[in-house]
This record gives structure tokens, sequence and C-alpha cells, in this order.
């Protein structure tokens, strides 16, 4: 049973940096590319970054180029997303996902597993 479980979620002012974490479980971690997402209120799930098995292919949304830094600890089955220079704007609930290969996806429908979410909340 595959298990994803984020956490560094939390309150920021603008300009602020938040850490985020995605422990993965239930089967071999380094097969599979990775992917953040997320869900503004009221607004439906996008596409923040993605991230290949071995951690040698990236790739963000333009909404956050520049700004957001997707990694992984293959060793301790773990994905991050490092957050700088936070804006109101990615206020959203963040989603980590497990891709089916060893590049991962930009679209949601194309994801098994997921994470319960973690908030982030930027205040102005």
């Amino acid at each position: 049973q595959v298990q994803l479980v984020e956490s560094g979620g939390g309150l920021v002012q603008a300009g602020g940096s938040l850490r985020l974490s995605c422990a993965a479980s239930g089967r071999t971690f380094s097969i599979y590319g990775m992917a953040w997402f997320r869900q503004p209120p009221g607004k439906e799930r996008e596409f923040v970054a993605r991230i290949s098995r071995s951690g040698g292919s990236t790739d963000n949304a333009d909404s956050v180029k520049g700004r957001f830094t997707i990694s992984r600890d293959n060793a301790k089955n773990t994905v991050f997303l490092e957050m700088n220079n936070l804006k109101p704007e990615d206020t959203a609930v963040y989603y980590c996902a497990q891709g089916t290969s060893g590049w991962a996806s930009r679209l949601s429908r194309e994801y098994d597993y997921w994470g319960q979410g973690t908030q982030v909340t930027v205040s102005s």
C-alpha cells in the first residue's frame, strides 16, 4: 500500500520561505518520478513541480519558476519543495504525488497515489 505523507506547511508572511516534505512508503521510491501539485481555495488542482526518479531532471510551473525548487533524497524516500519569496497567490493546499514511471506527468489525472495535503497560507 503506497502512502505519501506531507509536512511543513503553515502560515508565513509574503516574501517568506517554507520547505515542504513528502515521505513515501509502500513501494521502491527511487523507481518513480514525483510531483507537487496545489489547490488554491475555490480552484482546481494545479501542477507545481516534478522531478525524475534520479533527481537529475526537474520541471516547474511558470508561476513558481525562480522561487520554488523540487528535490529528493532517495535514501530517505522523501521529496521536498523549497519555497522562497512566497506570495499570497501561493496560498493553497499542497499535495505530493507519485508517478507511474521514472518521470512524472504535469497532469493530475495521471496519478494514482496522493498525500493528504498540507496547508500553506501566505499573508500579505
